[in-house]
């Protein structure tokens, strides 16, 4: 099992602190990108380690792991480079710019060169469509790419060097690209002094200048104020805005038997429906339909479908549940006509293990006990 440097460690507990005490289960995200910092991928070392700082089980932590495809499972090149071949980029040329590379690096999807420096996979979408073909090196975006251009790129990055993006900063590792991943800024000598924005992502902003087109109120130079801050400012808003109501206007009150009005302890007289707080009466909604009813006939309306709230229509209302006891022996009945597919158990379980378990639960149905019925019907 490797051991963590400390540094990791220290790394580990800012991230967890970063988020409330009854929240950290919130950090396994950062944590995950963290160990793949150390190790280059997740490996059972490093779930075992994000388990064991949050307090979680490895199956927990692995769930996670298994889920997102910027986790690796298995030891990753240094640079990672994806070839989007999904739809767009695929009629503009994608298939045949992953082809080529998986010719020239020898490698398939989710391989790694002899040498450890290249890790090749397809990917189905870069968020890049206006560039495509596009692909990515640690996620940096080389666009407009053909066969020629991203063989170039690769052979730059197996002989030592770093070619530069077309947008985004210059490239780094992959693990290098997981530390910032993790929420830690790229502390190499002028990391982000390159790259630029692409034309396509500009030309939007050209138009909004072009036509005056600007958020109402917007001050680019307007202060992130702080969470205190903010909370505060809202507080004072909330107060100025309930101290401009206007007072309530007291309603009639309600006659009493003797035709005299009730009052209240301090002479005046009794609003009316003030438990309620409201004077107005209840109105019930004229469409009563059933959640049921309302679905079937917005999936398919046909002339016999009731307008809704329309002048003398009848609604139609389900009928009556059927009986407890009629809902059973309908199910056991259906359990019991399902025949068996070769030797494998019928879709349902066996209506003798069925009628157990609905006696059983309904031995414990009032109390505390239908639970524990229910779970023992189960597990027997």
């Amino acid at each position: 099992m490797s051991v963590f440097t400390d540094e990791t460690r220290e790394r580990a507990r800012e991230i967890i602190a970063r988020y409330p005490a009854d929240r950290s289960r919130s950090a396994l995200l950062p944590l995950l990108h963290l160990v793949q910092s150390e190790e280059g991928y997740v490996s059972p070392a490093g779930v075992a380690f994000c388990a064991e700082v949050l307090g979680l089980n490895k199956a927990q932590v692995g769930a996670v792991a298994t889920f997102y495809t910027m986790y690796k499972r298995r030891p990753t090149g240094d640079y990672l480079v994806s070839v989007c071949t999904n739809t767009m980029c695929n009629v503009l040329g994608g298939q045949e710019v992953y082809d080529t590379l998986a010719e020239h690096l020898g490698v398939g999807h989710d391989e790694t060169t002899a040498d450890g420096k290249i890790t090749l996979e397809h990917a189905e979408c870069l968020a890049a469509c206006d560039y495509g073909p596009v692909m990515t090196v640690n996620y940096d975006f080389f666009d407009g790419v053909d066969p020629q251009t991203a063989r170039g790129v690769v052979d730059e990055l197996r002989a030592g060097g770093r070619p530069m993006p077309t947008r985004g900063a210059r490239l780094c590792t992959l693990k290098e690209m997981a530390v910032q991943l993790a929420g830690f800024a790229d502390e190499r000598e002028g990391a982000v002094a390159d790259g630029g924005p692409g034309e396509p992502t500009l030309r939007g902003l050209r138009l909004a200048q072009e036509h005056g087109i600007s958020v109402p109120g917007f001050d680019p130079n307007t202060p992130i104020r702080s969470k205190a801050e903010a909370d505060k400012a809202a507080a004072e808003a909330k107060a100025r805005s309930e101290a401009a109501k206007p007072a309530p206007a007291k309603a009639a009150p309600a006659p009493s038997g003797n035709g005299t009005r009730p009052a209240t302890g301090t002479g005046e007289p009794a609003p009316a429906a003030e438990a309620a707080g409201s004077t107005t009466r209840d109105v019930k909604a004229p469409d009563a339909k059933s959640p049921e009813v309302r679905t079937a006939e917005t999936r398919q309306p046909d002339a016999a479908t009731a307008v809704p709230d329309a002048p003398g229509t009848k609604v139609p209302v389900d009928g009556a549940p059927p009986a407890p006891r009629d809902a059973q022996e309908a199910e056991a009945a259906g359990a019991a006509a399902n025949a068996p597919a070769g030797d494998g158990k019928p879709a349902g379980d066996e209506a003798g293990a069925q009628q157990r378990n609905l006696k059983e639960a309904e031995a414990g149905a009032g109390g505390a006990g239908s639970a524990v019925a229910s779970e023992t019907g189960v597990q027997k």
